[in-house]
């Protein structure tokens, strides 16, 4: 099989992961029918929360479609998550429409069912990027993730289409929950096909031409993320998007190998795999950063327990031992788990400042966000591929703390929600928390594989994850407890649907409050991780242009 057609079969993987991303995003429309699904099964606040906590705690269940990958074909896994979807939103869906009643239990055991979809359509994206992409990982995994943002959009687009005079009924996006992650799943096959018994890696050469590809289709992606954000739903068209997601993303692969001989220029790759070669040099420098910490206490905080050798393999029981991954962790749960819980009570919070009419525009703005939030994550990356090895080591950015600088405008959105209900102060808070979490999201599995070795990154990336629900469940109770406690405490009453509920800014305003504390320790968490694997990057740069320079 000749060169031009492995490029661009690995390219036709990437693409379906693409499209599987863009179209199971599932969990972000949430807030669209979260409050007719209250109405329907006349719960509380708090038991709503447990309802959309039970989407997040299907992460827990990951490593069943890690596992099942070792046995099955990759497309039997893509088509089972195909089928949990269905099961989760299709019985949701009657449920709304009161054609069959279910006990809450059930309820919930259908929204854990909708979560294990989306985890495991993740898995297998992870693992076709990681396998068909082995040297540029990072940029594929971020490119493929950051679509995952758009599906709301994408979902609010579509159900536009098909509303009559522009009136989207909310439980039509539980329709396009259950069957539009099912039908693309039937046309990622093919490509994805593709990858079995096959062996797409092509050699160091081509690898090098790699960038210029994945420059194309991030700014393919950037300008089909402008064009949803920023044009109205009604004037959009649907015969575009289908060409910036389907005919531009096949066909630019074959555009830049056409180029290739024109402007032929080699390329460096950003890869990790190198450093395991080197573990005696990390070794000597571990003693060195011992010394250059000094005797004050900061510095020994800093010292203690340092990592100081990038893609190290840490085993589970090595890793919740080390204190660098407990300050990643704790910047995880207290950042990018609060973007989430937050995406998942704006219907509520909508609600409740009066903009129910405006749910669908604030989750695609949240959805938009979290798009671009993830691009931004792989900007290092795309620096790296163009810059000479040779350039000074200061000039790099760590990816920790591209993190940590990435985190900062969450606070400050809180504080803007705690000190205004305005429409346009929520538009700009969900815009700043969604960019963020979505930053969170796409660098979080290039971050564990960088400081824990990739060859673990499944289990450690799983391990990491289960804050998600963790976070769900804590910060959505603490946001339905004082909402339940204002509407007990209120002297107006007021009934949507059947349900009582609160209505003015402080519904939520102590939970903003709370939240913007909270993200604010994630960040200085973020900081500290910074600081102590500072020292790590720079010597693997040091190193890795000593290597470069002796060839």
């Amino acid at each position: 099989m000749n060169a031009p057609i492995i490029e661009w079969k690995k390219w036709t993987i990437l693409v379906a992961t693409i499209w599987i991303q863009a179209f199971t995003g599932t969990n972000f429309d949430f807030p669209s029918y979260s409050t007719q699904l209250k109405s329907v099964l006349q719960i509380s606040q708090v038991e709503l929360n447990y309802l959309s906590m039970a989407s997040d705690f299907g992460k827990l269940f990951g490593w069943c479609s890690g596992l099942l990958l070792l046995y099955f074909p990759v497309g039997v896994i893509v088509i089972m998550a195909a089928l949990l979807g269905l099961f989760g939103y299709g019985l949701q869906w009657l449920l709304i429409q009161r054609l069959i009643s279910l006990p809450y239990f059930m309820a919930f055991i259908l929204c854990l069912s909708a979560g294990c979809s989306i985890t495991w359509f993740n898995t297998v994206c992870f693992v076709l990027c990681i396998k068909n992409f082995p040297n540029n990982s990072p940029l594929a995994l971020s490119l493929s993730i950051s679509f995952n943002g758009l599906t709301a959009a994408l979902y609010n687009l579509i159900a536009t289409e098909i509303s009559s005079h522009g009136n989207i009924n909310s439980t039509s996006y539980l329709i396009l929950n259950a069957f539009l992650p099912l039908i693309t799943s039937i046309a990622a096959i093919f490509p994805i096909l593709q990858s079995s018994g096959n062996n797409l890696q092509t050699d160091d050469a081509d690898n090098k031409d790699d960038a210029h590809t994945f420059t194309f289709l991030y700014i393919l992606a950037a300008i089909t993320g402008l064009y949803l954000f920023f044009f109205d739903t009604p004037s959009q068209s649907i015969l575009l998007v289908v060409m910036l997601l389907v005919v531009f993303p096949l066909m630019s692969p074959k555009f830049v190998y056409a180029l290739k001989r024109a402007h032929h220029v080699e390329e460096q790759s950003y890869s990790l795999v190198e450093m395991n070669s080197y573990s005696e040099f990390f070794e000597e420098q571990s003693a060195s950063i011992l010394k250059r910490c000094g005797f004050g206490m900061f510095d020994k905080m800093i010292a203690k327990d340092q990592l100081v050798v990038l893609g190290e393999e840490h085993a589970a029981s090595v890793l919740v031992t080390r204190i660098d991954f407990w300050l990643y962790y704790i910047g995880y749960f207290c950042t990018g788990t609060i973007g989430l819980v937050y995406s998942n009570n704006l219907g509520q919070i909508c609600q409740s400042l009066g903009y129910s009419s405006e749910t669908e525009a604030i989750v695609t703005i949240y959805s938009t966000c979290s798009f671009f939030g993830r691009l931004i994550s792989s900007v290092p990356d795309l620096i790296s591929c163009f810059c000479s090895p040779h350039m000074n080591t200061k000039r790099y950015t760590t990816r920790t703390g591209w993190l940590a600088l990435s985190l900062v405008p969450m606070p400050v959105a809180f504080l803007v929600l705690f000190f205004s209900g305005s429409k346009s102060s929520l538009s700009l808070a969900t815009g700043l928390i969604g960019i963020c979490s979505g930053f969170v999201f796409s660098a979080a599995v290039s971050i564990t594989s960088e400081l824990f070795g990739s060859k673990s990154t499944g289990i450690n990336h799983n391990i990491l994850i289960t804050n998600i629900p963790l976070g769900s469940l804590l910060y959505g109770v603490l946001g339905g407890v004082i909402y339940d406690h204002h509407i007990k405490g209120s002297n107006e009453v007021v009934f949507v649907g059947g349900s009582r509920v609160c209505m003015g800014r402080e519904c939520y305003n102590e939970t903003f409050g709370w939240w913007g504390c909270i993200s604010l320790f994630g960040l200085g968490s973020s900081f500290l991780l910074f600081v102590r694997t500072k020292r790590a990057y720079q010597d693997y740069y040091q190193r890795r242009n000593l290597v470069l320079c002796d060839i």
